[in-house]
């Protein structure tokens, strides 16, 4: 029942224990000894690096990929790929118009590195369901996918100009929405909004600009009967109440937050929540115990709503 346990988790209900999520990505490609700009390109590879992360770290869920470069590149975005680490966005279309003045359409299944996806969904799926393993899809959100599209300047033009940023950011819902859709058709259990910086922007922007544009990509979540989830980077203090009102089953946040203050906005809204341990202080450089900031988030996550996963 680990899938189960994880979907309830996600959705603020109380499960017999934290259910453990590793967002393994690009280390997904170092565990079967692979480089990642070959990795990312290769569905074979990427079947068989989730489902050996899943294996390796006994997951009860796992992205699928966790790319946030991919939307954006399959709307045409130069992306530069590395041995070693996720693919960057190199080039902005939008910097000087909208997506609306330069006839942007959304592309289909068909473009960028969706194919690979798809077939290395078809792959692992079946493989992870056999771990009862939940397949988690992860979409890049849409403040995120704005700053992919128009660069650096979007976020100079949520204060100065309102008109182009809600032009370019309603286009990335609508991008989102339908990256979602391909995420549900894939079989993905949870499906999670992935805008890490949503965290530097005050809460009435958030209001404004986020919010409003990760509906629609929420109602094919749940129309589809499925799990959502907002992840959501650095310190998020000030606009946490905002992403708990997002209308997402819960959300996950990274190592800088103190996990009591989140616990706490989460069971107020009654929200799943997830993140927290120290990726860098603790797993990758080993400055603070492993063993001891994992004892010390699974005492303040509980088990109401809490899953256990790095920050």
């Amino acid at each position: 029942m680990a899938k189960q346990m994880l979907i309830d988790a996600t959705r603020g209900k109380r499960t017999e224990k934290a259910p453990w999520v590793p967002y393994a990505g690009v280390n997904c490609a170092f565990l079967i000894k692979e480089q990642a700009d070959i990795f990312f390109k290769d569905p074979d590879l990427l079947a068989k690096g989730v489902v050996a992360a899943a294996e390796t770290y006994h997951a009860d869920g796992i992205p699928l990929l966790f790319d946030l470069s991919v939307e954006a590149e399959a709307m045409g975005c130069e992306v530069e790929y590395w041995k070693d680490n996720v693919p960057s966005v190199r080039s902005h279309p939008c910097q000087k118009e909208t997506p609306q003045e330069l006839g942007l359409a959304l592309p289909d299944r068909n473009a960028g590195r969706w194919p690979v996806i798809f077939e290395a969904a078809a792959k692992a799926k079946p493989q992870l369901d056999k771990m009862d393993c939940a397949m988690l899809g992860l979409v890049t959100g849409p403040l995120t996918l704005a700053s992919h599209l128009a660069g650096v300047r979007i976020f100079t033009a949520l204060k100065k100009k309102k008109e182009f940023a809600h032009a370019v950011i309603e286009f990335a819902g609508q991008l989102c929405a339908q990256a979602t859709q391909f995420y549900i058709e894939m079989g993905c259990d949870i499906v999670a909004l992935v805008d890490p910086v949503a965290s530097q922007i005050r809460p009435e922007m958030f209001a404004e600009f986020v919010t409003p544009n990760c509906q629609a990509a929420l109602k094919v979540i749940h129309d589809a009967g499925k799990t959502s989830s907002f992840f959501i980077c650095g310190d998020c203090t000030k606009v946490l109440e905002e992403v708990c009102k997002i209308g997402t089953h819960g959300f996950a946040i990274d190592e800088q937050m103190d996990l009591t203050f989140v616990r706490d906005i989460a069971l107020k809204y009654k929200k799943g929540f997830g993140g927290a341990l120290k990726l860098t202080l603790a797993l990758s450089l080993g400055l603070i115990s492993p063993r001891e900031d994992a004892l010390i988030n699974l005492a303040a996550g509980g088990t109401q709503g809490y899953t256990f996963a790095p920050g």
